[in-house]
């Protein structure tokens, strides 16, 4: 179970690694844009991300 864990947590590093990599202009940009968003709306884009990777999970397994 813990190596499954560390390979998750491998793969979330990598894969949040990507944009800045990438285009670190665009993020920078959207980093600036989220602080301007209210409480609610990071809150729902929280859950939502949650929830599409619970679904996720629960259609891999």
């Amino acid at each position: 179970m813990w190596h499954e864990l560390l390979i998750g947590l491998a793969l979330m590093l990598v894969i949040e690694g990507v944009l800045p990599f990438l285009s670190p202009a665009f993020m920078r940009q959207s980093l600036l844009a989220m602080a301007r968003m209210d409480d609610r709306s990071l809150r729902l884009s929280g859950l939502l991300s949650m929830v599409i990777g619970v679904a996720l999970l629960y259609l891999l397994r």
